[in-house]
């Protein structure tokens, strides 16, 4: 069992940054890719960002590709969403999730690929 606890979340105006964080609770964290998701309000979770378990790897939704930045440290067992020029409709709650350890598979892009999920995050952009 891995437990992920997002933080870094607010209000914001647009244009400005937010670096979302997820600290896991074990030490295998190094094994997992890691994703992040969002869900706007009314919206089904979509994808925004994974990067593979050693952290060579990135993957992005177009929409978000030269803003949101993935990144990983495996000795903290933390992984990051660096947010940059955040817009209005980057409004939603933010969510951490961690696949399987090693996955041979990449990019892992669908929900049902991950296997623990943190509580979610707020963010809000304000126009």
């Amino acid at each position: 069992q891995v437990q992920l606890v997002e933080s870094g979340g607010g209000l914001v105006q647009a244009g400005g940054s937010l670096r979302l964080s997820c600290a896991a609770s074990r030490r295998t964290f190094s094994s997992y890719t890691m994703g992040w998701f969002r869900q706007a309000p009314g919206k089904e979770r979509e994808f925004v960002a994974a990067i593979n378990w050693n952290g060579v790897s990135t993957y992005y939704i177009d929409s978000v590709k030269g803003q949101f930045t993935i990144s990983r440290d495996n000795a903290k067992n933390t992984a990051y969403l660096q947010m940059n020029s955040l817009k209005p409709e980057d409004t939603a709650v933010y969510y951490c999730a961690a696949g399987p350890p090693y996955s041979s598979t990449w990019p892992l892009s669908r929900s049902h690929q991950y296997n623990y999920w943190g509580q979610g995050t707020q963010v809000t952009v304000s126009s």
